[in-house]
């Protein structure tokens, strides 16, 4: 995989002071974890950075910006001609036919479930799983909308995934068996990986994992209008129709988050700048034409509105009409700082005596896990948890970041340690997802805690849903 060229901030027209005061910005937020960003201004990357434990090769579960690149698969396929954007979604699914009887139901096309425009006026996920388990896409259908098609959104996962079970459908092939040739080999994207149901089908509207350079790449395609290289990979009209409202908000759908209220396109949210693709917990792909800049983000939040109004307050300002005089130092520092990004490891001490033995959950059942049945110090001080019958062997002994890596069998970085002689606090960072689990073994009783800072919204045990399912 070659890298993507590589410049100043300075020789782009960028001022480093403004990226720094955007790092410092989002250090300083005490409910904001940043992993990872990469800032390209005119097809070059001015700034790229890490938070050790996280790095530049590790995929990254990109929750809902997955939507952006099944909009991207759709591209292809409707440039293909293997779907019509206007064709309704019931006459890709005839063996469906006599089950869809809804009016508004048999009239929802392709081009709605593209846009969240599907005439329901709220999430329907668990009503379609609870009409049929096993086929979303016919349990979705069953959800009568609630309006007319085209006429109101709302953020629904079962869009999504219809949309993306056309494609794999009509290609006959998975997302990424079908974006391999087609998006991930000409953009020079390495490995990549998402989630599929029970079916085999990949989820579409959640569920991939991808670095970092990805999301970036991704953002340049569509910065660049669909060409790379000089290429023309996707069709002008498409990224022009993607990455423009199709449907507007009647309402703030999330309260007073401004940059969710600007509309819709297909798959992409118009933002108070540009557009960008996103997913939980702060996972970004932010293209903005006006300023001829891509900015990729990974992070773990709550409050994703925080990270863009950093955004808008310091690197929009940062942004100038060309190269900057003057900027050497500036930028050599940003460098170094860039080279050396690292979250805190939690602290703690080496094992008392007697700290050895198993524990067990405090009152039976750990609520935010509860496939983790046990919890095992050796006298080594060597920590393994015991989830769904399977083992994670963590290492205490802390690396130079002060958090030890662990890559098989989950990626996983841990810090922490004896608080005092009864009491063992973890920090368990899982490398290819957002999220952290916090673990406290009490010594007393011999019972443990555990609890998710954020919650995984794919559910399951430890091993085989905190990392990127086998790659291809």
């Amino acid at each position: 995989m070659s890298s993507l060229p590589t410049s100043t901030p300075a020789a782009q027209g960028v001022d480093a002071a403004g990226i720094q005061a955007f790092l410092d910005a989002l250090e300083a937020e005490p409910h904001l974890e940043p992993h990872s960003l990469m800032l390209l201004r005119h097809g070059q990357v001015v700034a790229s950075g890490w938070w050790a434990p996280y790095a530049p090769d590790r995929p990254q579960l990109l929750y809902s910006l997955s939507k952006s690149f099944t909009a991207t698969a759709a591209g292809f396929a409707v440039a293909e001609g293997l779907i019509r954007l206007d064709d309704p979604v019931i006459s890709y699914f005839p063996e469906f036919e006599a089950d869809i009887t809804d009016p508004r139901s048999r009239a929802m096309l392709v081009r709605h479930v593209a846009s969240m425009a599907s005439g329901h006026v709220e999430e329907t996920l668990d009503r379609a799983r609870a009409q049929d388990r096993d086929e979303l896409v016919r349990g979705f259908l069953l959800v009568p909308p609630d309006k007319d098609p085209g006429t109101v959104f709302a953020y629904n996962q079962p869009a999504t995934y219809t949309l993306a079970a056309i494609v794999q459908r009509v290609t006959g092939q998975k997302l990424t068996d079908y974006l391999r040739p087609r998006l991930f080999e000409p953009l020079g994207i390495g490995e990549v990986a998402w989630i599929a149901d029970r079916s085999g089908r990949e989820l579409g509207f959640s569920g991939l994992h991808a670095t970092t350079d990805a999301i970036a790449r991704l953002g340049l395609l569509y910065l660049r209008g669909g060409v790379w290289e000089g290429e023309r990979l996707l069709p002008a009209s498409w990224v022009a129709e993607a990455t423009r409202v199709q449907i507007a908000h009647e309402a703030p759908p999330l309260g007073d988050w401004a940059d969710w209220q600007q509309g819709y396109g297909f798959q992409f949210w118009m933002a108070r700048h540009g557009y960008r693709g996103d997913g939980a917990y702060g996972q970004f792909c932010v293209v903005l034409p006006e300023q001829d800049a891509v900015l990729a983000i990974t992070s773990e939040t709550l409050d994703m509105q925080k990270v863009l109004d950093l955004v808008w307050e310091h690197l929009l300002p940062a942004f100038g009409v060309g190269p900057l005089p003057g900027g050497g130092e500036a930028d050599a520092a940003l460098a170094d700082r860039l080279a050396g990004l690292a979250l805190p490891p939690a602290e703690g001490k080496t094992a008392p005596a007697g700290s050895t033995g198993v524990f067990t959950p405090a009152g039976g059942t750990c609520a935010d896990q509860p496939t983790l049945t046990a919890i095992e110090v050796d006298p080594g001080g060597r920590v393994t948890l015991v989830d769904d019958g399977e083992r994670l062997e963590l290492g205490l002994g802390a690396g130079e970041s002060g958090w030890t890596v662990v890559d098989e069998p989950v990626p996983v970085a841990v810090s922490g340690g004896w608080t005092d002689a009864q009491t063992l606090a973890l920090d368990l960072a899982f490398l290819e997802t957002p999220h952290h689990l916090l673990v406290t073994c009490a010594l007393g009783d011999r019972t443990f805690t555990a609890r998710w800072r954020t919650q995984p919204l794919h559910g399951g045990p430890l091993l085989r849903r905190m990392r990127a399912p086998h790659s291809v």
